[in-house]
């Protein structure tokens, strides 16, 4: 028989850009850009993971986030 996999909902993370890119370390460049964010004001949904956590951590003076 088959096993049905059934998605849990887990909790979400809205992170958006609030400030530039422009002056900051390259590795910060990259980590924003990892995030999907492109633009000031742009946002992306991603799963609370301890892997995007440190990410935000990185950056955590040019984005804010919220809870969903």
């Amino acid at each position: 028989m088959a096993e049905k996999k059934v998605k849990t909902q887990g909790k979400q993370l809205k992170v958006t850009l609030v400030k530039s890119t422009i002056g900051c370390l390259e590795k910060q460049k990259r980590t924003v850009e990892a995030l999907g964010l492109k633009k000031i004001r742009s946002c992306k949904v991603h799963n609370d993971t301890p892997a995007i956590r440190g990410m935000i951590f990185v950056v955590k003076h040019l984005v804010t986030v919220e809870e969903l």
